[in-house]
């Protein structure tokens, strides 16, 4: 999929640089996973794109990082966030120890994974949590494929199918919000899942 947000990036980044501007439930719970991250450590955006969540976090005094498959938004993402680690990784195998991380953003990260692929996924953000650290995933709700506003087309997972996974990886679902999509038309509901590794 690297492929795919390399030949969009920069349409990609022009149309969402500042979209979690307009969806302050989704900003908030960006925020929350910093909160965490303040006491425990680095807050890791996975799949990170242009870099929103890391630069929002930066911003606000939390040690960010991000991390995604394409190298052309990694670069875009450190031109747009100087002074933040962008690195081009897997997010599915990341090349860090155990409980390396405060907490972990990944907005839309799992868009474009089959239901049968999340549990890996969420194994691998509790395996680099800290205990107490909060990931943040944000994803399409529904069923069905979907597209996506400058880029590759997805899927929807369903409520239960993402916090079924999260629990079954060790992960403490916690909070849930649903919202519209991006600001421009499309209307594909967004669910948002926070979840605490316990212990």
């Amino acid at each position: 999929m690297s492929e795919g947000y390399d030949a969009v990036a920069d349409e990609y980044a022009a149309r969402h640089a500042d979209d979690l501007e307009h969806s302050p439930l989704e900003a908030a719970l960006v925020d929350l996973a910093g909160t965490a991250g303040r006491a425990l450590g680095p807050v890791a955006d996975l799949g990170c794109g242009p870099g929103q969540a890391a630069r929002r976090l930066h911003a606000r005094g939390v040690t960010a990082l991000g991390v995604d498959r394409s190298p052309r938004m990694v670069a875009l993402a450190a031109a747009a966030g100087p002074g933040i680690g962008f690195h081009v990784g897997d997010f599915r195998r990341l090349d860090v120890p155990d409980q390396a991380w405060g907490g972990i953003v990944a907005r839309d990260a799992v868009v474009h994974l089959p239901v049968r692929e999340l549990r890996p996924v969420f194994l691998e953000f509790f395996r680099v949590l800290k205990p107490g650290g909060v990931a943040v995933v944000t994803f399409f709700a529904g069923t069905g494929a979907c597209a996506v506003p400058g880029g590759p087309p997805a899927v929807r997972h369903e409520r239960g199918d993402v916090e079924t996974a999260l629990e079954k990886s060790g992960l403490e679902p916690f909070a849930y919000v649903e919202t519209r999509a991006f600001p421009d038309g499309t209307d594909t509901a967004r669910g948002q899942v926070a979840a605490r590794r316990a212990s």
